[in-house]
């Protein structure tokens, strides 16, 4: 038994290593005066500095995080919605109808996802630009919140909903102080998985971005083909630990919520 413990605890630290060793080793030569990632000179914040004094940069960047937050957050209002009326379905023909439906935009290669949403956006005659951006990320995000928030409404018990109608509540009191204090756990996954897929998206934003806006991976694409730069290790590695500590404070707020529900509440 203790010698299968090592093995799997052996084989999860080099599952670890190999995906976390590209990161580190870029981060590193992010540090690198020199600009090569063969030969350390000397440790340096020049390629720091020079990304936080490129004013374009900072303007990408901000654009970056509108557009994540956005979606996130509107995609998780219609995520939302979109489970609970997927979970009022009682015909289970519609409902795997509806799940599958769901579910197409997840699997489907994003570079189909792409060239789709760049037709139906010129044939709409939708400027490609903030708006187009906005709309394909909002639209990749939906079904990411459903999966999420789906699970937490087939756990919660239908005596919960029915002993709150029996009281006298209303469908507004019901889905405000019951299903949604329920279901926050699965709607604060919901809104980070959000807004991280839209942070990291590269191929469907390429396809749909354009009038001079843009957004930082395909910006870090753009300054890739022009050459190896540690510019661009510097500010994957800002864009790394700004991931990293969304996550971080997910947790902690799952967390929270987590023992808010399990904690009796006392009067």
């Amino acid at each position: 038994m203790m010698k299968r413990l090592k093995l799997a605890n052996l084989y999860l630290i080099g599952v670890f290593i190999i995906l976390y060793a590209p990161i580190f080793y870029l981060a590193f030569y992010s540090f690198n005066s020199a600009d090569n990632m063969t030969n350390f000179e000397s440790f340096t914040w020049d390629w720091y500095k020079e990304v936080f004094q490129d004013s374009r940069l900072l303007i990408i960047v901000l654009n970056t995080l509108v557009i994540a937050l956005l979606s996130a957050a509107i995609s998780t209002i219609i995520g939302v919605l979109g489970a609970i009326g997927i979970q009022a379905v009682r015909k289970k023909r519609v409902e795997t109808s509806l799940l599958t439906l769901n579910s197409i935009l997840i699997v489907s290669p994003d570079v189909i996802i792409g060239a789709s949403f760049l037709i139906f956006f010129t044939m709409l005659g939708i400027q490609l630009g903030f708006t187009s951006v906005l709309l394909s990320h909002i639209a990749f995000s939906v079904p990411i919140v459903v999966i999420l928030v789906l699970p937490k409404l087939q756990e919660m018990s239908p005596t919960l909903v029915d002993a709150a109608r029996d009281l006298g509540a209303s469908r507004f009191d019901v889905l405000t102080k019951v299903i949604l204090p329920y279901i926050t756990p699965g709607i604060f996954a919901g809104f980070f998985t959000a807004l991280t897929y839209s942070l990291d998206d590269f191929a469907v934003t390429f396809f749909v971005t354009g009038n001079g806006f843009t957004t930082l991976s395909v910006e870090i694409y753009s300054l890739a083909r022009q050459g190896i730069s540690m510019k661009i290790n510097a500010l994957s590695t800002v864009i790394f630990l700004f991931t990293f500590l969304l996550v971080i404070g997910y947790y902690f707020l799952n967390q929270r919520s987590v023992m808010k529900l399990s904690r009796p509440e006392v009067k």
